[in-house]
């Protein structure tokens, strides 16, 4: 199959932002006299965002409404102390090498807000180098919808059956599928322990980023 591009959802598969957002939580925590979260435990609950690690560290069911209150006092924490403790998972070096190897184009589909997106790529100096950048407030639609990664694709100029998504989310996989791309559970990322990355249906299953490339290597010859 040749790839046309390869699309990463950000937090948990291309940066490792857990040290700041964990942080946040724990802040506001402290705020209301409420004890900090294991960092071990809410780490694997980042994929599901500030909702998610809300209703983590406040006790609540996991379909419970979040005050719009409470969400907005966690982002204006998250935009205001920045990503100091933010890292690549997935470095432009490597990167650069996967789209020389498979002279391909690539870019960004996540669910998080435009504005903390940007803040995020500029610390983590690629803001420039990625060919589409579609945020969770960029469409009507956010993941598992496809929408989105349609439209990273029409971006790039790439046909969506060539295209292969990266998550570490069962909304990535679906939403992949259902774009009718090839679809890459990135294990490595935030999964909740009860979590069964198998069950998510993916083509693929990466364990570590540097194996990626060898896996879309060995995609790219498949016929």
């Amino acid at each position: 199959m040749t790839i046309d591009a390869v699309l990463f959802d950000l937090d948990g598969t291309l940066a490792d932002t857990a040290p700041d957002l964990v942080a946040v939580l724990n802040r506001m925590l402290a705020e209301t006299s409420r004890p900090p979260m294991p960092y071990a435990l809410a780490r694997n609950e980042v994929s599901h965002g500030a909702v998610g690690l809300l209703r983590l560290g406040f006790g609540l069911a996991p379909d419970a409404e979040i005050e719009p209150s409470l969400r907005q006092r966690f982002l204006d924490l998250y935009e205001r102390n920045g990503h100091s403790n933010s890292r690549l998972f997935i470095y432009l070096e490597s990167i650069n090498d996967l789209v020389s190897r498979l002279d391909c184009r690539w870019g960004i589909v996540t669910n998080k807000p435009a504005s903390l997106t940007a803040a995020l790529l500029h610390h983590l100096a690629i803001a420039s180098h990625a060919g589409s950048v579609v945020s969770g407030d960029s469409l009507p639609e956010r993941k598992p919808h496809p929408a989105p990664l349609l439209y990273a694709a029409e971006q790039l100029g790439a046909e969506a059956k060539r295209c292969v998504y990266l998550g570490d989310a069962e909304r990535d996989i679906v939403a992949g599928r259902a774009a009718g791309m090839q679809t890459v559970a990135t294990s490595y990322g935030y999964i909740r322990a009860d979590e069964d990355v198998t069950a998510w249906n993916a083509d693929a299953i990466v364990t570590h980023p540097r194996k990626i490339l060898p896996m879309l290597l060995d995609m790219s010859e498949r016929t």
